[in-house]
């Protein structure tokens, strides 16, 4: 496990040629806002290396390397370790290939089409059984055990292995420009940043107050994420959502310095009280949406069937809903979703 800037140093010589990077990261998260990231493991095909990141006094060399132009990060479910790492540099990998999506846009490999693990991945396309011993460990302890190191290191050994297959596969059906489609929409920044704002969204039982109670309510939890990340605590330790309801119902008040710390907050932000906090009504559905709905999903399982590819891959049930209802922020009205349907969506007008 590399523990220093000059055993990291030297490994970034070593595959400092090298573009094609399997990553993945080991984390805790249980007593902070952040996740407190603890190992990155990286692999190419010729060798794969655990850094201790907590170990390492300067990583900006380790970052150099992984946001370059021309670096490919390959990663299984890449949102958690992009969003984890992003956390750390500020950056954003410039490609990502997402095996866990590569397989839905494969779906003889995993017919069910439910998300496939990174285990039955590998054990799909591997015939390896990977060990799950070290799923709860706090990764923040040293040192490690020797297994907990190897569990790490066969994240990205295999990960690797899989990449070229699922490479192979996506080629011969055209379909390597649809996955790295999706990878581009994994690395905008406003995916990964703290939106107060838009905090209330986050609130069990919002949706429950009236519209004379919401400013209140859209403040609190503006409040309360600015705490917790101030603090670097859940969000939950700083106000439970059940309280913050019951302060928004004013069944309840703030006193002392939670009071003047919210009153202070409130003075630097004003534009809380403009926040649109409707939830909107749901509206069913008309029998003409319906069958819309219904002649589009019949006609788009048939086109899923002919790329080899899930129907809810390309529009799920709620999507279609919502695009027959007027909604033009759907997913399918571009990139290669869009060339799929384009000569259905022009006969459905």
């Amino acid at each position: 496990m590399i523990q220093t800037n000059t055993q990291l140093d030297a490994f970034l010589l070593r595959i400092e040629n090298e573009t094609e990077l399997a990553i993945d990261t080991e984390f805790k998260w249980v007593s902070t806002y952040y996740p407190i990231l603890c190992l990155i493991q990286i692999a190419t095909e010729n060798v794969a290396e655990c850094i201790d990141i907590l170990a390492i006094e300067n990583p900006q060399p380790l970052f150099d390397k992984l946001y370059r132009q021309d670096s490919l990060w390959i990663a299984h479910a890449a949102r958690n370790d992009i969003e984890t790492l992003y956390q750390l540099s500020g950056q954003l990998p410039k490609q990502v290939f997402d095996t866990q999506i590569a397989v839905d846009l494969l779906k003889h490999l995993h017919p069910d089409g439910s998300q496939i693990s990174y285990q039955a991945l590998t054990e799909l396309l591997q015939g390896v059984v990977l060990e799950k011993a070290y799923t709860r460990l706090d990764w923040t302890i040293r040192p490690l055990p020797k297994g907990a190191i190897e569990y790490a290191l066969d994240d990205v050994r295999y990960l690797i292995k899989n990449y070229h297959q699922l490479k192979i596969l996506l080629e011969n059906e055209k379909k390597m420009e649809w996955i790295m489609e999706e990878g581009r929409s994994l690395v905008h920044s406003d995916l990964y940043e703290v939106d107060l704002f838009q905090a209330w969204k986050k609130v069990k039982g919002f949706s429950c107050l009236a519209r004379h109670n919401r400013i209140f309510g859209v403040q609190l939890s503006a409040w309360r994420e600015r705490q917790a990340i101030d603090k670097n605590k859940p969000r939950r330790w700083v106000m439970k959502d059940e309280t913050l309801i019951d302060y928004a119902l004013n069944k309840a008040t703030l006193i002392g310095q939670q009071q003047q710390q919210f009153d202070e907050f409130l003075t630097t932000n004003p534009q809380l009280k403009k926040i649109n906090s409707d939830m909107g009504k749901h509206i069913a559905p008309t029998a003409e949406e319906k069958a819309r709905k219904k002649a589009l999903q019949k006609t788009i399982n048939n086109t899923a069937k002919h790329y080899n590819l899930d129907d809810k891959v390309i529009a799920s049930g709620k999507t279609l809903l919502r695009y027959v209802g007027g909604d033009r922020s759907v997913n399918f009205l571009s990139g290669w979703r869009y060339q799929l349907l384009k000569e259905i969506l022009k006969k459905d007008k």
